[in-house]
């Protein structure tokens, strides 16, 4: 199940957005983070299977001020029904086309090896 969550954080500065953002970005199922609202004092998280109250708790440990202010269920629009096109006319058949070559030999040339060498180790 998709949700999108908006919680309210106080970001005072722009070291606290990016806390903020970082910190509900490493949340499981999180999807997106995006900033919200006039202010830009809103979260909006879009994910599956978030834990809503882990987020703004460790929101809170970090920025000590998170407030959850909506949850909702997105749901996934559904896909258009594709309307009948009319058959257009027929094409003709793609060509085959052959190449004759003549088949490629590869030649080998056994040489026979020298009667080896008498030992040179001393």
């Amino acid at each position: 199940m998709k949700q999108k969550i908006v919680i309210k954080v106080s970001m005072h500065c722009s070291k606290c957005r990016t806390e903020a953002l970082q910190v509900a970005a490493v949340a499981y199922g999180v999807n997106s983070v995006a900033l919200h609202g006039p202010e830009k004092d809103k979260l909006m998280i879009l994910g599956e299977g978030v834990d809503v109250a882990c987020l703004a708790e460790a929101l809170r440990k970090k920025l000590c001020h998170a407030t959850i202010e909506i949850v909702e269920e997105v749901k996934e629009p559904s896909p258009p029904t594709p309307t009948p096109t009319p058959p257009a006319s027929p094409t003709p058949p793609p060509q085959i086309i052959y190449c004759q070559q003549p088949p490629q030999f590869e030649c080998y040339r056994v040489v026979a090896d020298p009667s080896p060498a008498p030992c040179t180790i001393m």
